[in-house]
């Protein structure tokens, strides 16, 4: 089989940049709600814009948890990001209380008003590496800028997961993730300018390991 990576569609992602992006790097991409296209893929890329609790919805009419599941099992690549990062935790509070894949053990929870700046937070802000050996995080210099639109974030059980973090106001979250075959990031990679192109090209090159 040709080597390509999968772009789920659940009606709920920023599709069409991602997969120009991956196109950009000169690999194939695939974005698809298939799921044998999914299972087949090199590596899957879960995406995410919107409410945790549609977000959740989408994925079960779809039949596509299940298939997470699979691709968590055959340790096949499994990146999330922004939403999708969120939705692989185990609850979020956005909007009432809301299960997740439970990929990751954690919670999704809103930042407090008298904590932060303002909600969202919309625009660039640095990330702090905890993990450089991280193969998501190659060639990353420490401290550098991505692009983030979010009220809420996550908040892992196991720090030993927690890649990166940043600093929002008063809190300093998860902005970065890595367990096993699963990365996510809480920023929108497609876009931070040449880091987040760096992010995904990592990622393109682990799934062709």
């Amino acid at each position: 089989m040709p080597f390509y990576i999968a772009i789920i569609d659940y009606e709920m992602g920023n599709l069409k940049s991602i997969f120009k992006c991956i196109k950009h790097l000169n690999a194939d991409a695939i974005i698809t709600d298939d799921l044998k296209e999914i299972l087949e893929a090199d590596g899957v890329i879960l995406p995410g814009v919107g409410a945790f609790g549609d977000a959740m919805k989408h994925l079960k009419e779809k039949n596509l948890i299940p298939v997470l599941n699979q691709i968590v099992i055959k340790k096949k690549p499994l990146f999330g990001i922004c939403l999708g990062q969120q939705l692989l935790f185990s609850r979020s509070s956005e909007m009432g209380e809301h299960k997740g894949l439970s990929l990751v053990e954690g919670e999704v929870i809103p930042f407090e008003i008298s904590k932060v700046e303002k909600i969202p937070q919309i625009g660039w802000n640095s990330v702090r590496l905890l993990d450089s050996d991280n193969f998501l995080v190659e060639g990353i210099p420490n401290h550098s800028y991505f692009y983030f639109v979010h009220s809420f974030y996550s908040n892992p059980k196991n720090k030993d997961e927690i890649i990166g973090l940043t600093t929002y106001g008063d809190v300093e979250y998860c902005s970065i993730i890595g367990k096993d075959n699963i990365v996510a990031t809480q920023f929108h990679p497609e876009k931070s300018s040449k880091y987040g192109i760096q992010i995904y090209k990592n990622f393109i090159n682990y799934c062709r390991k």
